[in-house]
């Protein structure tokens, strides 16, 4: 599931030009992964708990976030979240789902966080 800011390419690089670290942008990701994260540990099938002790924000950049579940302890999570239907195995999207359920949060995180890097090029 990828979501895109129309006009976000364009604000980076405007914000960039006015002296915004990268850092900075990138935390805004990190902030509105972080709140689709708690919600995946809530919503992840379990049967142990491990699944849903390895959601987690993969990492942040100034223009991506990215939400992965499982590892190679938890080999399975892609198949439990995406199904295989060679195995039987039915697709349970909860990270997507936590996603979407979690959007109004996280949009409005971004749209605070971005709305603060805009005012503080603005008064500098």
């Amino acid at each position: 599931m990828e979501y895109r800011v129309e006009g976000a390419r364009r604000l980076r690089s405007t914000l960039r030009q006015a002296g915004v670290r990268a850092s900075q942008m990138r935390a805004v990701n990190k902030a509105a992964a972080d709140i689709v994260v708690g919600a995946g540990r809530i919503s992840a099938p379990r049967r142990s708990g491990r699944l849903a002790a390895s959601v987690r924000n993969a990492g942040s950049t100034p223009s991506t976030a990215i939400i992965s579940a499982g590892r190679a302890s938890v080999p399975y999570g892609g198949a439990i979240h995406w199904g295989w239907p060679a195995r039987r195995i039915p697709a349970q999207p909860w990270l997507s789902l936590a996603a979407q359920a979690t959007e109004p949060r996280w949009i409005t995180e971004y749209h605070d966080h971005m709305d603060r890097l805009i005012r503080s090029v603005e008064g500098a």
